[in-house]
């Protein structure tokens, strides 16, 4: 169990409250990593912008999703592999074969967006040393040097939930049980 507090809108600092009302309005609920971070208002208000510069770039909804998905699967983010997955499917209409292959870790059944999904695990497991190979693959997948750097956003957006879902041991929210997720051991 966490010694990190599931902030409310009625117990996080002042500068959280906001953010966790607008949430519990927009979602119907208040997602246990927005509680966590609402411990450092700072901290959750530059995920939210992050999320939101993340939407703006070049990527579709669907690719958006397949960086998110594998940065937190290749981090071992319980709570993010769970939600995205809602996400990927429910709203950005994520084909099912697709988020499958990345919650288990396996080639998706789409060549472009399998060249993303490396790359971004590339940028993940390397930390941004990206060796030559990766990215002339996803150039080659039609991607541009725009969208390299947008996929580096989306893993900076991964790494702050990612780690701090570790630091407060996140549980996943009743909400995202159907695609409750476990890393590998």
């Amino acid at each position: 169990m966490s010694s990190f507090a599931l902030h409310t809108p009625d117990t996080a600092p002042a500068a959280a409250r906001p953010l966790l009302e607008g949430a519990k309005a927009k979602l119907g609920f208040v997602p246990n990593l927005y509680a966590h971070l609402a411990e450092a208002p700072a901290a959750l208000e530059a995920y939210f912008q992050l999320s939101a510069q993340f939407d703006k770039t070049s990527l579709s909804p669907v690719e958006r999703q397949v960086v998110l998905l594998a940065a937190s699967v290749e981090n071992g983010c319980e709570f993010c592999v769970a939600a995205h997955s809602m996400v990927a499917r429910k709203m950005a209409h994520a084909p099912d074969p697709v988020v499958d292959a990345l919650r288990a870790g396996q080639p998706l059944p789409d060549a472009r967006l399998q060249a993303l999904a490396s790359f971004t695990r590339a940028v993940v497991r390397q930390r941004g040393w990206v060796a030559d190979a990766p990215l002339a693959t996803f150039l080659a997948a039609g991607y541009t040097r725009q969208q390299s750097l947008e996929v580096v956003l989306g893993v900076a957006m991964k790494t702050l939930s990612n780690y701090a879902n570790h630091l407060t041991g996140t549980e996943t929210n009743p909400e995202f049980d159907a695609e409750a997720w476990s890393r590998p051991k």
